[in-house]
Formats: structure tokens, C-alpha cells, sequence
């Protein structure tokens, strides 16, 4: 029986919604018993008994909370281990505080058979230091043709189904693909986005797309991106989650749809969060991401959504792409940024900006991802997994990105200064990451 036990802990509790100092007790890889009555024998009290033996883990005062359980994660293998491995993107994770990644399909080739999913999962439990959960395909090829054997895949470990950015643009074939993951119970992951309007672009219509003369998408193509999906999701009754909502106008659209009951949550990303169109200023192409982002109105929507639980879950959107993709003019240059060492970093602006709660926040980076795919994680909670995570929120840090675990470098933060940093990450109790 092996025991830890953490001391003198801010506890940040997203389930309760509360921040107290307290003490945590860990045995075999679960959450045994949490205590916040403090007492002159260790620091803290509980009804279990202590051995000298146990491994005393003294947080001096800094935030204890649930792993990030990251949904929509790229790695690079099959087909671009160049850009990132389950290896490089596992150290990544644990430095980063992310606990669980929930990896996206579109690989070369991508994951849509039984086979495929199974070489994935051999390799993240060769090389991946935190808990690894992929996605699969919805179609075959991500082509939006022909259905993939959901059924199949799922008794292999697909946790989801998504295209990602491929649009289903065959609503016959959506809706018999989510009719059929319906009567399976799998969640589908849609991404809202008209792809008529939507192709070609890279950056949001309005006065500095047309000052750079970049082409452009209105936000109004993930509204009517939306509506099809939440229409989709009426006829059929699957489970649907939306993977990047970033558009203020697309929000009364997902207002709607759980106010009629529907089983939708949805999700923003960290760029989306803490960005803005301005960002961009004279071509960097490192803040070339999809969607594009968006106005500083847009961005104070979104984050509001979260706040007030409208917008269940944020993710990294982790996207590692080499410097000969990023190296182009803006138009040419890939989309994405990698996202799994630098979220928790870079989100603790908003708290920072006392625009978030460090509970409001975790609620969305670890308790509602957790429920929406049905784990046991992401809570504070006796008989919990111990996968945890230790940051201190106001640690100056000055962002190198040549320092990142990642295979690949390309964030949009290199030389930003934040406050935040993680000092240790656990997962199932054991410590896969020190500073």
C-alpha cells in the first residue's frame, strides 16, 4: 500500500466551486481523504491514520488541483512523428499539468479502423507518461463519404467521434452516422464551421483583415455551422459536442439548444481565450490559427460563456508544426499552435485579470471534460484518481519557446511574460513531472 500525502495545500476544488487550504491523502493511485481542519500535528487532520511511512509532500501554500484532462489533442504519429511523439507531447502534457490528452484522428493516415486505433494505444502506453484516451474518425478518411465501424472502433477505445476540421458537408451521411452513434450511446464532435464560407481563409472579416488584405470568414460561418449541427442533433438525438465555439454570434444558437433539452455541450480553445485578431499584427504567423481569432468582443463573449457555464470545456488544441509550415507568407502558413506545456500558464491571465476563478476555471479544464467522456477524474474528491497537479499562480515567466518539451515550437507566446507556473504533476499518484 502506497500513500502520499499533501500538506499545507490551497485546495481548488471545481466540483464545489471552492479555494481552501487544506490536506490531501493519496493511497494506491486514489484520492483517500481530504481534510481542510487544520490542526498542530502535520499540518491537517483526518479520521485516517498517518504512518511515518507515508510520502509527505509539503505545498508550502500553493495550489493543489484535478490534472487537465485535455480534449482535441494532435500528436503527430502515424505519418508526422517529426512534428510531435507520444513521447515528446506525454513530457509535454506532464509539464503542463494535463494528466489525461484526448488525441484527434486526423493523422496521416487518419484513425478510422479498429487496427489503427489499436497501434495508437500500444504506443501511447509504450511512451506516454500521462493517461492517453484517442479519438476516432466519423468517417472514413475524414472524406464525409462513408461511416466509419463505430461500433467497432469504440470496443477498440474510441472515445469519440470527429472529422475535426473536415466538415461533414453530406447531411445524409451525418445523419445516418449520428443516428447509428445515437443507438451506440458515442459522442460525436462536430466542428461548427460553414465550409463554403470558411474555405481558404485566415483571419475574421472586418477592417484589419482588409488593412492586411488577408481573405477572410465571417463569424456568421460557425453560427451557420452550428445551426446545422444543433439542427442534425434534433432529428437524430446523438450526443454532440462542439469543439471550438469562438464567435459571440454562434452563442445564442448553443443558449437554445440546452434550453431545449438537447444533449450539446461545447468547447473554446486557449487561444480564443486569451487573443484577439490584433495579435496577429504584421503576419506572425504563429498566431495562424482555426478559426481564426477573432475581436476583442468575441473574445470577452467567449470568456464570459465560460464563466457563466455556457461553454463547458477549454482545450490546448495542441497543433505542432514545423518551422518550414509556419516559415511561409501568412495565407500559405499552416494553422495551429502547440498548447499542452503553456495552457494552465497562459489561462491564468484571466485570473490574473480577475476575469476567471481558479475553480471556474478548473471546472472547465478538468470536471467538465471528465463528465463529458464519462471518467472518473478531474474532481477533488475521495475515491478519485490522484491525478494531480501543483502551480504556483503568480510565479513570473518569461516564455522560451526553444525550452518547450514539444517536437515542435510554434506558439504564438515565445517571449511573453505570464504569471503561473507548475511545480509537480501526478498521475494515478505518481509523480511524472518536477520542477
Amino acid at each position: 500500500m502506497s500513500q502520499t500525502l499533501f500538506t499545507n495545500a490551497r485546495l481548488i476544488d471545481p466540483d464545489a466551486g471552492t479555494d481552501t487550504m487544506g490536506a490531501l491523502l493519496v493511497e494506491d493511485g486514489r484520492i483517500k481523504e481530504i481534510s481542510t481542519q487544520a490542526s498542530e500535528n502535520a499540518g491537517f487532520s483526518f479520521t485516517s491514520v498517518i504512518p511515518d511511512s507515508v510520502v509527505r509532500v509539503d505545498c508550502k501554500g500553493k495550489c493543489l488541483a484535478p490534472g487537465i484532462v485535455d480534449i482535441g489533442v494532435k500528436v503527430g504519429e502515424p505519418g508526422e512523428r517529426h512534428k510531435e511523439s507520444y513521447g515528446t507531447a506525454g513530457q509535454a502534457a506532464a509539464a503542463g499539468g494535463v494528466t489525461t490528452i484526448v488525441t484527434r484522428p486526423d493523422t496521416h493516415p487518419p484513425i478510422d479502423t479498429p487496427e489503427q486505433l489499436d497501434f495508437i494505444r500500444r504506443r501511447a502506453a509504450e511512451e506516454c507518461r500521462v493517461n492517453v484516451l484517442p479519438m476516432a474518425a466519423l468517417t472514413k478518411g475524414r472524406a464525409g463519404r462513408e461511416m466509419t465501424e463505430i461500433g467497432f472502433l469504440m470496443d477498440a477505445g474510441a472515445v469519440a467521434f470527429t472529422d475535426c476540421d473536415h466538415v461533414v458537408t453530406d447531411t445524409k451521411v451525418l445523419s445516418r452516422a449520428m443516428t447509428y452513434a445515437r443507438s451506440l450511446g458515442a459522442l460525436i464532435i462536430g466542428h461548427p464551421q460553414d465550409p463554403g464560407l470558411s474555405n481558404g481563409a485566415s483571419a475574421t472579416s472586418g477592417k484589419f483583415a482588409s488593412l492586411r488584405g488577408l481573405p477572410s470568414v465571417s463569424p456568421m460561418a460557425e453560427r451557420m455551422g452550428l445551426d446545422r449541427d444543433i439542427g442534425m442533433v434534433e432529428m437524430t438525438g446523438a450526443r454532440y459536442h462542439a469543439d471550438q465555439i469562438t464567435a459571440a454570434r454562434a452563442l445564442p444558437t448553443l443558449e437554445r439548444a440546452k434550453a431545449n433539452g438537447f444533449d450539446v455541450t461545447a468547447g473554446t480553445s486557449m487561444h480564443h481565450l486569451t487573443l484577439n485578431e490584433m495579435d496577429v499584427a504584421d503576419y506572425r504567423t504563429f498566431f495562424k490559427v482555426k478559426p481564426p481569432l477573432r475581436a476583442e468582443d468575441d473574445r470577452k463573449a467567449i470568456v464570459e460563456a465560460v464563466r457563466s457555464g455556457l461553454i463547458d470545456i477549454i482545450g490546448s488544441f495542441h497543433t505542432p508544426q514545423d518551422e518550414e509550415s509556419k516559415r511561409l507568407p501568412f495565407e500559405e502558413a499552416a494553422s495551429g499552435a502547440v498548447g499542452l506545456e503553456t495552457m494552465l500558464t497562459v489561462l491564468l491571465r484571466l485570473y490574473h485579470a480577475e476575469e476567471m476563478t481558479l475553480p471556474t476555471l478548473f471546472r472547465a479544464l478538468a470536471l467538465n471534460p471528465a463528465k463529458r467522456l464519462g471518467l472518473d477524474c478531474g474532481r477533488l474528491t475521495a475515491g478519485a484518481p490522484a491525478d494531480l497537479v501543483l502551480f504556483d499562480p503568480d510565479k513570473p515567466v518569461i516564455l522560451d519557446r526553444f525550452k518547450l518539451r514539444s517536437k515542435s515550437k510554434n506558439t504564438p507566446f515565445d517571449g511573453a511574460r505570464l504569471q503561473g507556473k507548475v511545480l509537480g504533476t501526478w498521475v494515478a499518484g505518481d509523480r511524472v513531472y518536477e520542477a
